[in-house]
């Protein structure tokens, strides 16, 4: 339970909850996202990062670009897989709608403000996750009309 009246900074807090969790881990074991750590402790994102830095600092952890962080020295074991990242499911679950058939050539599929309600992300989580569809050839965008399901032939080969 963080203490957000007493005298020492909630990052400071969240940083000693994470490292009693890293003494559970093994070097390599992905460390709680950024995201991850705002979600559960219900703080900003700059808490967060803060709070990861600690660990940073102490040697506790390191982090690798567009990957995350890792319990260990950068020398440490060989880095576990991170879970998908979300934009990456999103993307995914929509081409496979549209291989269902839910989502027709041609026609609209959701737009931004339904996939971030439906999906409970931000706005950018989204915008990624089209971005994906796009260069894959599932998606079109028209300016000021939204995306569209590309035609069949467009689609991207299995």
């Amino acid at each position: 339970m963080l203490d957000y009246e007493g005298d020492t900074h909630v990052y400071i807090q969240i940083a000693n909850i994470l490292r009693e969790r890293l003494a559970n881990l093994s070097a390599g074991d992905p460390v709680p996202s950024e995201a991850d750590i705002q979600y559960e402790f219900g703080v900003a994102r700059t808490t967060a990062r803060r709070a990861i830095h600690v660990l940073r600092e102490e040697g506790l952890i390191y982090t690798v670009q567009g990957e995350g962080a890792f319990v260990g020295p950068p020398a440490g074991g060989p880095r576990k897989k991170r879970k998908v990242p979300l934009y990456q499911q999103i993307a995914t679950e929509i081409a496979g709608d549209i291989k269902a058939g839910k989502y027709r050539p041609r026609r609209p599929i959701p737009g931004e403000t339904a996939l971030v309600k439906e999906h409970d992300v931000a706005r950018e989580t989204v915008r990624r996750a089209m971005a994906l569809l796009r260069e894959q050839g599932w998606i079109y965008t028209v300016p000021q009309r939204g995306s569209y399901v590309s035609p069949e032939e467009k689609w991207p080969k299995d």
